[in-house]
Parts: C-alpha cells; structure tokens; sequence
C-alpha cells in the first residue's frame, strides 16, 4: 500500500472530497507505475481516479464505527511522535 495513503475512516471531522481525491490519486499512480500519464493516457488515468473517488465516497459513507470518531489532530500528533522516535521525522524550518 501507499505510504501516502491515509486512514480516512472514523475520523471527526469526517474526510473531506479533497482528502478523498488525493488518496484515489495515490492509489491510481501507484497502480499506474507514474506520477504523470502521457497524453495518451491521461483519459483512463483522471477517470480511474474518478471512479475511485466516487466508490471510496461511497464506502465511507457505508461503513459502520464501532469506535468514538478519532480526532485528526491527536492522531497526527501520535503520528509525530512515532517519526520522531524511528528518526525519520525532521521539524519544518519556517
């Protein structure tokens, strides 16, 4: 899988169509094998990504939580730390 791929279920507030978006992107250029399509391509490529944008949508707004909603800003925060201590995160310099 992706690394760039998300967890977007059970989170408050819920995923927006942006996040959505941007995983089915990753999803199809990691299938793909590129992060840019030829002309050729670029047809089958920006409605695979479509198609899965809409069906992740649709999951979603399907899948049932067992679990209070996760909040975004706790779990990347979890996320850091976890970076931190594998020494793979560095601070962004402003």
């Amino acid at each position: 899988m992706c690394r760039n791929i998300h967890t977007l279920h059970n989170f408050e507030p819920a995923a927006t169509g942006d996040e959505v978006h941007a995983a089915a992107l990753q999803y199809v250029r990691k299938i793909a094998g590129t992060t840019k399509p030829s002309k050729a391509n670029q047809a089958a490529f920006d409605r695979a990504v479509a198609e899965i944008a809409h069906a992740t949508h649709h999951l979603l707004e399907d899948l049932v939580a067992v679990t209070p909603p996760k909040n975004r800003e706790e779990e990347a925060a979890k996320a850091r730390a976890r970076a931190e201590k594998s020494g793979r995160y560095a601070p962004r310099v402003a």
